[in-house]
């Protein structure tokens, strides 16, 4: 009589049950016994949104909406499985949490620094969920190589430092852009009406490259990056207003005129297929937000879990 099953975990690993680390995957409580391709790690820290925090539950609520997921990411579309192979043999790790210390962005920003530089020695690709967009610029400056930057965005996030507050999620991209290994950045999906025509200017007087919504959809969403030489390494960083604000009700920024779901898939095909992506950020979904079946938070689960399979997909066609 074959024997039943009493907790989930083992077969079941039902969507409402389980341990919530991203996709199923094992946890690894210390950095230095680590042994992945992949490390999720999750950076709970809102303290840099000005308007409404909260945004500090995205990376618990989006592993739990990834507990939805089992065994692989299955795309009807192209008959393709994605993940399945690393999610088996265990290549995707869930290092948990930064230990945020609550009023002390700067020290929170370096434990964010320290952590990810020890990801990339263990080997690993960081894959970050946030937490508000205030996380890309540490995250970014634990890089040591030459890298390109894209931002997937409705806003543009290069507010100068003013008052003290160098830590919030509109001074990130400003800041990243002065690190001497970041090759150049390039901000795709800008929109927003309450960005400042001065911080455009000088984003492309530094050198940024801006894409907006409207080009997007000119030129298709396949050839945001085509300015980009290819094969070199870059870091993405995804902020949920990308999407359009209809598809984004657990976001306090959304924006209308955003990507559709379909433009901003092509979007991510076209990066891991033309860049070598050697880490990302899914930031700003705010869970107390969100409409009662947690659809922000889902699509953030898929838009990572997607991303994730597109890179992943490249890297094992090239073994």
């Amino acid at each position: 009589m074959e024997k039943e099953n009493l907790r989930s975990g083992q077969d079941a690993n039902r969507g409402y049950s389980g341990v919530p680390t991203f996709l199923r995957s094992p946890y690894c409580e210390k950095i230095e016994d680590l042994d992945a391709d992949y490390a999720i790690l999750g950076v709970p820290y809102d303290e840099g949104s000005p308007f409404v925090g909260g945004s500090r539950f995205c990376a618990r609520s989006v592993r739990e909406h990834s507990l939805r997921f089992r065994g692989a990411l299955y795309d009807i579309e192209n008959d393709k499985e994605y993940l399945k192979e690393a999610l088996k043999n265990k290549r995707i790790i869930d290092v948990g949490d930064i230990d945020v210390v609550p009023s002390r962005g700067d020290k929170t920003m370096e434990k964010v620094t320290t952590v990810v530089t020890q990801i990339q020695m263990k080997g690993a690709m960081p894959v970050i969920l946030g937490g508000d967009h205030t996380i890309t610029y540490p995250v970014v400056r634990a890089y040591k190589k030459p890298i390109h930057v894209i931002q997937l965005d409705a806003h543009m996030d290069y507010d100068p430092i003013s008052k003290g507050m160098t830590y919030i999620n509109s001074t990130s991209f400003r800041l990243l852009h002065e690190l001497k290994h970041v090759k150049s950045l390039t901000q795709v999906g800008i929109r927003s009406m309450r960005d400042k025509r001065q911080n455009i200017l000088d984003a492309r007087e530094n050198g940024s490259t801006i894409v907006t919504m409207p080009e997007v959809r000119k030129n298709g969403p396949g050839k945001i990056i085509n300015h980009l030489p290819e094969g070199e390494d870059c870091y993405v960083s995804i902020d949920v207003d990308a999407y359009d604000m209809s598809l984004v009700p657990g976001c306090v920024s959304g924006e209308p005129g955003g990507f559709t779901f379909d433009e901003l898939k092509i979007s991510l095909q076209s990066i891991a297929r033309k860049m070598n992506v050697v880490g990302l950020d899914f930031v700003e979904v705010n869970p107390s937000l969100d409409v009662g079946t947690g659809s922000t938070s889902y699509l953030g689960a898929l838009t990572v879990s997607m991303f994730l399979g597109f890179i992943d997909e490249k890297v094992r066609m090239g073994k």
